[in-house]
């Protein structure tokens, strides 16, 4: 039960900072604390492949937050 309510709090954690990413760049960042803790989600809930997609992506988002200038709004 456990792992399923922190499942459901990082995922959700992950769509909101998702949809706020254009506001800064630190929501670009958010974002792939979010991946990251859904990637752990995935592998104590025994699901290695969405654990490996998540973590693909918070990869994905570290990248673009690095790139991302700090006065350019991401678009």
């Amino acid at each position: 039960m456990a792992v399923t309510v922190y499942g459901v709090c990082a995922v959700s954690f992950m769509m909101v900072m998702y949809a706020l990413e254009s506001h800064s760049r630190h929501f670009i960042a958010a974002f792939g604390l979010g991946c990251a803790l859904s990637s752990s989600y995935g592998f104590l809930a025994g699901t290695w492949p969405f654990g490996v997609v998540e973590a693909v992506w918070t990869v994905v988002a570290l990248r673009r937050y690095l790139t991302t200038s700090p006065a350019q709004p991401h678009a």
